[in-house]
């Protein structure tokens, strides 16, 4: 809406409008009217429309013409004055003032005109048969007029209408000739009404129709209200109520039927609810909300936003097979002005054998947008109605920008849920392949993708110790150097073909360059791993560069499986992006290793065994010792020993997951066999005094208190 509306004043000399004008302000008809009135301004409190509006009278003996085209090119709205009783005034309106006015105006946006018969207190009859035609003539004249300076008819009326037919133009909506809505009004209503139709099946039953009057005008209908209307409706249409519900028909009818009897702001206040301005087209601030997101700092959807994706997906799935058939995708982006969506995307989300986006592929293409573009994230949250169905102010509220990365790397914890990881690798060596294995496409099903609807993103979710995480892989390009957009990530994935003796030099270089001193976790992938290794035209092998750098051991990974391909490694790559910290340096299951040993020893039959006995050894040894007095006592201390033994399983635990966090215990991954003897021995033998240092006690404890 306008922030303030300006009204220009004109006519022949001697018709009145300054009396027009002073009356208003006065209340009374002047005795003494000047030659012209001051500029006035009335404060938004007063006017019914709570908009500031500015009054300008134009005198001929007193502006020259220079003046007059300067007014005409500021002014929101004219109104033309001519008296009642002077029919040359009423000629003038047709034959000069229409036509200066049209001359100083863009065709395209022609000022709205308002026709006022001022001194009808002189006459005993109306003007409206004179002025009918030149209305008809002009569809720039918004509405006439008749007032009284004299006696204050109609005045305040006046300018009322002067007012709203800025705010609350005709032009835009209906066209008079045709006597219906024009193309861009039942565009922008047919959008309205499909947002408004939560359930998808084609009607506003009645509280859809509740919801909607409520946000547009902050007041439900009462129930026989919402009969009356739609009785209207039914009289007039025959298909415009199916099911007792409004149809589109019966919707658009009913905004017709307000704009013709002169209720145009009922029409303006649906269309500026739902974010547009007085082209018709949705506003900047609409679609782009403010949001401020500092350097570091990424973007990701909330627990809110996917509640309402959740509602809009089931919304358009019609035959609830959890995925999107290209028909009920093309319905559900009727609500867009074009599609948003390329083939490119059934490549980088998940879909099913159909090649349909299934749930969690819409999903995952909406978090890829809202990470990599969030003001077009913004923009089809806008298009969707998020923020009215929502009732929230704006879009931006289904966003949370993540903190600053250094934060994270200081607390050693992160927060976020999506994890960028750029995919490095030479031409051919099986980056493609990696980015749709983890869509869970084998090499099979990635040979029918088409080379124009290639995509060079994928996103999926990933579970890591038992949290739901995104992970996405952007295949960077393949050129001698990378751009720093390309090295901006949380991990990255060198990939080289175990098949080709040239591959892995370009990995090595590119880490070199980019990622050697860099806090960025990498991992190197030997790809096409189901086929014959050679050896790597490098000054080292893979392995061993990996261990100069401190990096994880080569991963095999192949994606020409009968199955879909294994995901460890995003499994992997999503934990080191979550703890970069770490650096984790075994991420394997060699059981030579000292992660491994503990994991094992931790996980054995026999340290299971051991402790199962022990405690049936103590329960044994105490129970015959006990008097009807002591089995209280011993029932007390048989909770105490599950207690102390439960102790034991926290301390078997608290190493095992310092294993798995310590950064330390993963730089010696390569030991020579006598230090990997006697880090297993102590490892033993330090556990080992602590289980009976703990049950020792407690059986002392409770030999004790029985005596």
């Amino acid at each position: 809406m306008k922030k303030d509306v300006r009204i220009l004043l004109v006519g022949e000399p001697r018709v009145g409008k300054t009396s027009l004008i002073m009356s208003l302000v006065s209340e009374e008809f002047p005795e003494e009217v000047p030659p012209r009135a001051e500029e006035i301004t009335i404060p938004a409190d007063v006017t019914p429309e709570r908009v500031p509006t500015h009054i300008v009278d134009y005198s001929e003996a007193e502006q020259t013409d220079e003046q007059l085209y300067h007014e005409i090119s500021q002014a929101n709205v004219i109104c033309i004055v001519y008296a009642v009783n002077n029919k040359n005034s009423i000629e003038k309106v047709t034959s000069r003032w229409i036509p200066l006015i049209n001359e100083r105006t863009d065709k395209d946006s022609r000022l709205p005109l308002i026709l006022v018969g001022n001194k009808s207190d002189l006459v005993e009859y109306s003007s409206m048969e004179t002025i009918l035609p030149i209305m008809n003539q002009y569809t720039e004249i918004e509405t006439c007029v008749e007032c009284s300076a004299k006696n204050l008819k109609n005045i305040s009326e006046l300018f009322y209408y002067a007012q709203k037919a800025v705010l609350h133009p005709t032009g835009p909506l209906y066209c008079p000739e045709e006597k219906e809505m024009k193309p861009a009004c039942i565009k922008a209503l047919t959008r309205i009404f499909r947002i408004s139709d939560q359930d998808n099946d084609g009607t506003l039953n009645d509280a859809e129709l509740n919801f909607f009057q409520r946000i547009c005008f902050n007041t439900p209908l009462a129930p026989q209200a919402l009969e009356d209307v739609k009785n209207v409706v039914r009289k007039n249409l025959s298909d415009g109520v199916a099911d007792n519900g409004l149809t589109l028909k019966g919707f658009l009818f009913l905004h017709t039927l307000f704009i013709q009897r002169g209720r145009h702001e009922t029409t303006w206040t649906v269309l500026r609810r739902f974010g547009y301005d007085d082209d018709l087209e949705l506003t900047p601030e609409y679609l782009f909300p403010p949001l401020k997101i500092p350097p570091d700092c990424t973007t990701e959807l909330n627990h809110h936003a996917y509640l309402f994706l959740q509602s809009i997906f089931d919304k358009h799935d019609l035959d609830r097979d959890c995925a999107l058939s290209p028909e009920e995708l093309k319905d559900l982006f009727k609500v867009f002005p074009y599609m948003p969506w390329g083939p490119d995307v059934n490549n980088t989300v998940c879909t099913n054998e159909r090649g349909w986006i299934t749930y969690q592929g819409f999903l995952s293409q909406w978090t890829l947008t809202t990470y990599l573009d969030v003001q077009r994230c913004l923009e089809y949250l806008g298009y969707l109605g998020y923020s009215i169905l929502t009732e929230q102010e704006s879009q931006a509220s289904a966003l949370t920008v993540t903190r600053d990365k250094k934060i994270d790397l200081q607390k050693k914890q992160t927060q976020r849920n999506v994890f960028r990881c750029n995919v490095v690798g030479m031409k051919g060596c099986g980056k493609n392949g990696v980015l749709q294995a983890l869509l869970g496409r084998n090499l099979m099903r990635q040979r029918q993708i088409r080379a124009e609807h290639k995509s060079y993103y994928a996103i999926n979710t990933v579970y890591v110790y038992g949290q739901e995480k995104y992970l996405l892989l952007h295949d960077v390009s393949d050129s001698e150097f990378l751009c720093d957009d390309e090295t901006i990530c949380d991990v990255v994935c060198l990939v080289y073909d175990v098949n080709n003796p040239k591959s892995f030099e370009y990995c090595a270089r590119i880490f070199k360059q980019h990622f050697m001193d860099s806090r960025t976790p990498c991992l190197v992938v030997a790809a096409k791993s189901d086929l014959h290794e050679v050896k790597q035209e490098y000054s080292i092998s893979p392995a061993d560069f990996c261990k100069k750098h401190k990096m994880p051991p080569p991963q095999a990974f192949t994606c020409n499986t009968v199955e879909a391909p294994s995901k460890d490694i995003f499994v992997k790559l999503t934990t080191m992006a979550m703890y970069p910290h770490a650096r984790l340096r075994c991420m394997c299951a060699c059981n030579r290793c000292t992660f491994c040993i503990c994991q094992n020893f931790l996980n054995s039959d026999l340290l299971q065994s051991v402790k199962n006995k022990l405690f049936t050894a103590v329960l044994n040894r105490l129970r015959p010792h006990v008097d009807e007095l002591g089995a209280m006592l011993l029932a007390d201390e048989e909770s105490s020993i599950i207690h102390q033994v439960h102790a034991v399983s926290f301390v078997e635990d608290s190493i095992f997951m310092e294993s798995s966090l310590d950064p330390h215990l993963f730089e010696d991954r390569h030991m020579t066999q006598a230090d990997l003897k006697s880090s297993s021995f102590w490892l033993r033998a330090s556990f080992g005094a602590t289980v009976f240092a703990v049950l020792g006690f407690a059986m002392y404890k409770a030999l004790l208190k029985q005596r």
